[in-house]
């Protein structure tokens, strides 16, 4: 009887021992990461809460949180008794081509996910959900974006929030449109009351507004547009990969580990200045968390 389950336990150690080499074989990613030792992680050095550099130059932020339960289930499954993390920073500009040569294994930042990047690369189910919103100061007894009318708002020049506000003044708007040359200046113009809201992508405005003197007297108008979403970023077609974070992620998001961690980095203070965000999950967050998917459609 011993001898029998002896043989059991071999059998599904060797069996499990064939699944990670068919998995690593599968996927150019996954065998790298088996031959080398070293698993390579992009990161953004400014976007907070995702990623970014502590008071250290410490990478730290809800991406790379994530990607650190990826890494352990890598190395639980590749059965590698150590896997060494290299940090690579990246940008807007090199981020995909980094994933493409494969010079990073998977991109921890604030990336989004769209059909014309789906061609480059692929995004794991949805991490984030993004919007381009209003902002206004709550003295302002403005509720929704009706209250704009006749009034001056802002945006910042070559921001896409520039055309989402342009197209909602084409269709019936009747407030007057002022440009800023960048994000600090746009909120400086609502700051001072030189326009009545500024629109920009919501945790962008989230973070400007925790860096105010006094964050409690900004406020979100109720109305969203272009909800985008945003994933943990890698190689395309690299389906056991792909498969593998998912299964993490979702994992997560079924225990309710994913909204602790989100709690974490976007609603209580956080490094380095102790800021506190004070952005609650969104209800297509909430969706994507318990329908979990990587669509680009809602």
């Amino acid at each position: 009887m011993f001898l029998g389950q002896t043989l059991v336990r071999i059998s599904w150690a060797v069996a499990l021992g064939f699944a990670a080499t068919a998995a690593a074989a599968d996927s150019p990613t996954l065998a790298k990461i088996k031959r080398t030792g070293t698993v390579t992680l992009g990161y953004r050095e400014a976007s907070i809460p995702f990623s970014y550099l502590d008071a250290s130059q410490k990478p730290i932020g809800f991406s790379l949180d994530l990607c650190s339960q990826i890494v352990d289930k890598i190395k639980a499954d590749l059965k590698l008794d150590k896997l060494d993390v290299k940090l690579q920073p990246v940008d807007s500009s090199n981020r995909i081509p980094l994933i493409q040569n494969g010079t990073i294994d998977m991109e921890c930042g604030a990336t989004s996910s769209s059909p014309a990047r789906l061609k480059q690369v692929s995004f794991t189910v949805a991490t984030f959900v993004s919007s381009a919103r209003w902002l206004t100061k709550v003295s302002s007894d403005i509720h929704d974006v009706k209250g704009l009318n006749g009034k001056t708002v802002v945006v910042t020049q070559g921001s896409n929030a520039t055309g989402f506000a342009f197209d909602i003044k084409n269709k019936g708007g009747s407030f007057n449109i002022i440009q800023g040359k960048d994000h600090g200046e746009s909120m400086l113009t609502l700051q001072s009351g030189r326009a009545a809201a500024f629109m920009e992508d919501d945790i962008l405005l989230a973070s400007l507004r925790a860096r105010t003197p006094d964050p409690a007297a900004y406020a979100f108008l109720p109305e969203t547009y272009a909800l985008v979403p945003y994933g943990l970023m890698m190689q395309r077609e690299d389906t056991e990969l792909k498969a593998l974070m998912d299964g993490v992620l979702k994992g997560m998001m079924a225990s309710g580990a994913f909204t602790k961690l989100y709690a974490k980095w976007f609603e209580s203070p956080i490094p380095p200045h102790n800021e506190n965000l004070n952005f609650p999950m969104s209800d297509a967050l909430k969706e994507r968390v318990a329908h979990p998917s990587d669509s680009v459609d809602f």
